[in-house]
Parts: C-alpha cells; structure tokens; sequence
C-alpha cells in the first residue's frame, strides 16, 4: 500500500514556476522525492528508465525526440538526462508552444554528454532544487515560528518544542529521506545507510561516466564528516586524509571527487557572506563544508544516534547540518540564500539567511543550555555592532535556534531563542 503524500514546500514553488516558465528542471539527491513531488502536479508522465521501455525511449529520443514530449501538459520526462538531446527538444517545444507550464523534468544529476545539449534553457527552462524534508516538511517541527512572519516584523514568537536530545540525535542519522518516515526506527535509520552504499559503489562514478575508486569516495566523505561546520580547503582534506586514512590521496584526486559529489547533491557547501562593516576586517571566504542531509554524514562515519549523545561536541557539529539543512529549504520558499560569516578575528556567525531585497537575519546555532545561549547572543550583538547600518540595511532579526528548550521566546535584548522544533519557512 502505497504511502499517503506529505505536502512538500517545493510543490508551490513548482506550480510557481510552471505559471512563469515553459518548463522546469527539478534537481536534487536521489531519494528526496523529486518524482512524487513532480508526480502531484503533472497529467502526463514518461519514465525514461522504464525497464520495459528503455530502449524504445532512447532510440526515439535519438530518431524524432519531439515523440516523447507527446502528452497532456504539464508532461514529466522522469530522468531525462540519460537521453540529454530531450533537453534541446523540450527547449525547442516550449518556443513553438508559446505557452507556459508545458514540461516537468526531473533527474538527480547532469547529464554525462553535455555535448548533445545546445542551449542552456535560460528564459525556457526553470530551475527548482529539492533537498530531502525539513522537519516541518516531516511533521517533527510545529511550525509554530515562521521565518517569513519575521521578515515581515512580526516579533512576538512563542511557540512549544516537542522535541529533547534524544529526538534530535535520531533526526539527525534519519535524515530527512521521504522513504525513513513512518518506518519502524532501525529501518529508518537504514535508509541512509544504503544510500552511502550506492553514492559510493555507483552514483559517483555514473555522475560522469569517470570510473572512480569505491574506497576512495568512502574515506573521503568520512573526513568530509570530519570537516562538517568547518572551512577546510581541498588541501586540509586532503591532508586529513593522508593522517587519518589507510589511502592518502592527492589534493587533485580529492578536489575531483568533492565536485562529483557536488553534481549529485551528496555534499552542498555554505558561501562566505560579506556584509558592509565599520571596521576594515578581512573576511574569511573559503567555503563551510556541509552534506546535504547530515545523516550522509554520520552514515560515513558509522556512527548512529547513541553514538552522538555520547559525543556532544560532534553532535553539535551535525546539529548545525541538520539546521543548515532546512534553513535552505525555507530560503528557497522566501527568495534568499543561506550564507556562512567568518572574519579573521575569529567572529563567525553560523547562518545568515539573505534575502533578494537586501534583508537578511542573523542565526547562531547552539545544541542549547544557558551558557551556550549566552554565548550565541555575545556574537550576534558582537557582528550587529560591526555592521554599517549606512551602506546596508540592519538584520530583520537575530536569533538562536537550538536543538533543546522547551519554548521559543524573545529575550530583553531582542534575540529571539528558536528551537527548531517550532521553526518554519
């Protein structure tokens, strides 16, 4: 029996850019739901890996492509990119066409020969990046704290987390895969685990049709985990490698490696922000390394959730993941990017979730307690203060989103203290 449907934030974001484009491109991992979620909204579908079928498909994509873009629109090309002259033909439909929302395409990865693709789709072809569920997605968050209410000056947040410790070190090896809910929780937790296993033995290989060593890809994505929350260069990872690892591997190797894992959307890093300041401190630029789902992460380091609460200091470390994790998604939703801030005195501000329009908010992430609040609320005056209000506009709002606390609330000082338990888009 098939799974009942949980609504995605990325459903009205597609039917936002079917209304204004021709077609749309949804991208993401594999197992994020990209194709249930197109399948909510297409009325026709054709399914390229279709066993029965394949042949066929890819012979007519070759001979008359414009045959499998017959259907009642909009019309899903599920995994289009193993024939990538559909993507010319799709282009092409949608200039004859003249009509909006036409197509859907989904697939987890660029096509290996973009020597059959002619034109970039700019103006015709949308593109919409799914990531796996947030927790409000999952129904673990309440909503209660809704990021857009702030922005639009909405203060007074209240809200109650039903989640402890114990949940989070769960959510966090779970991840947000579609195909882990309402599993019983050892099967839950396999689900990342065989998705490891086929980034490895496969997916980084097939990214490009470039044969890559299984092993390889294991002990680098385990010090990728190593470097979670961090600004380790290609180079630190690879000297990470050559001190922690059986294999070393040269920083050329691991520098190919990390992009395959980037164009299949296993490893997604954060972008230094760069803010106007009052002072003249450099600002650190390098990337900060996060997986696109933190359980990734500790499936690479085989570790589960007793294995966090044990060590609280990793597991702050893939707590900042998980709420980076969905901080972006709800950026997609409101039109903004989530950034990292660090400058060379050490001040680091863990997200800065940025709008279009310039406005931006301030977050630190803290696993919870007193000190660790405090601490939070020190550094987001501190950047506050050192930010030039004349050459930017101020923070929308600061706050503190932690694992534990029972209730979201504003302090005297205006920081407002989120579990991410309450939080939402």
């Amino acid at each position: 029996m098939a799974k009942e449907y949980k609504a995605r934030l990325a459903d009205n974001l597609l039917e936002k850019h079917l209304a204004s484009k021709g077609a749309v491109l949804i991208r993401g991992a594999k197992w994020c739901g990209k194709t249930t979620t197109a399948l909510q909204t297409a009325k026709s579908v054709i399914f390229m890996q279709d066993p029965d079928n394949i042949s066929q498909y890819m012979e007519m994509a070759t001979l008359k492509p414009s045959r499998l873009l017959q259907g009642e629109v909009p019309h899903l090309i599920d995994e289009w990119q193993i024939a990538p002259q559909l993507w010319d033909a799709v282009r092409f439909a949608v200039d004859q066409r003249s009509e909006f929302g036409q197509f859907i395409l989904t697939g987890s990865a660029v096509p290996p020969d973009m020597e059959k693709i002619s034109h970039t789709g700019v103006g015709r072809i949308a593109n919409l990046t799914m990531r796996t569920m947030t927790l409000y997605e999952s129904g673990e968050s309440t909503g209660e704290v809704s990021l857009k209410d702030l922005f639009d000056g909405t203060f007074d947040v209240d809200g109650e987390n039903k989640l402890d410790i114990d949940d989070i070190a769960y959510l966090i090896c779970r991840g947000g895969w579609p195909q882990a809910l309402d599993c019983p929780k050892e099967v839950a937790l396999q689900q990342a685990i065989d998705y490891f296993d086929v980034v490895v033995e496969s997916d980084i290989s097939r990214v490009d049709g470039k044969n890559r060593n299984g092993d390889y890809a294991k002990r680098l994505l385990r010090s990728y985990a190593r470097s979670v929350g961090a600004q380790n260069s290609i180079n630190s990872i690879a000297a990470d490698l050559a001190s922690n690892e059986e294999m070393p591997l040269s920083s050329r190797t691991v520098s190919d490696y990390v992009n395959a894992l980037k164009q299949i959307y296993v490893v997604e890093d954060s972008l230094a922000w760069n803010p106007n300041l009052r002072s003249k401190v450099a600002i650190r630029t390098s990337d900060t390394r996060y997986f696109v789902d933190p359980s990734i992460g500790t499936a690479a380091l085989g570790i589960g959730p007793q294995d966090l609460l044990n060590n609280l200091n990793t597991m702050g470390l893939f707590f900042e993941n998980l709420c980076i994790r969905d901080l972006r998604t709800y950026a997609d939703v409101l039109g903004g990017q989530i950034y990292h801030y660090r400058d060379k005195n050490g001040l680091e501000c863990d997200a800065v979730l940025h709008l279009r329009n310039g406005e931006y908010g301030l977050i630190e992430i803290k696993l919870g307690g007193d000190v660790a609040i405090e601490k939070g609320a020190a550094t987001l005056a501190t950047l506050t203060n050192n930010i030039d209000t004349e050459r930017m506009k101020k923070p929308s709002f600061c706050m503190i989103l932690t694992a534990v606390g029972k209730y979201a609330y504003k302090r005297k000082d205006d920081i407002l203290v989120v579990p991410l338990g309450c939080l939402r888009d």
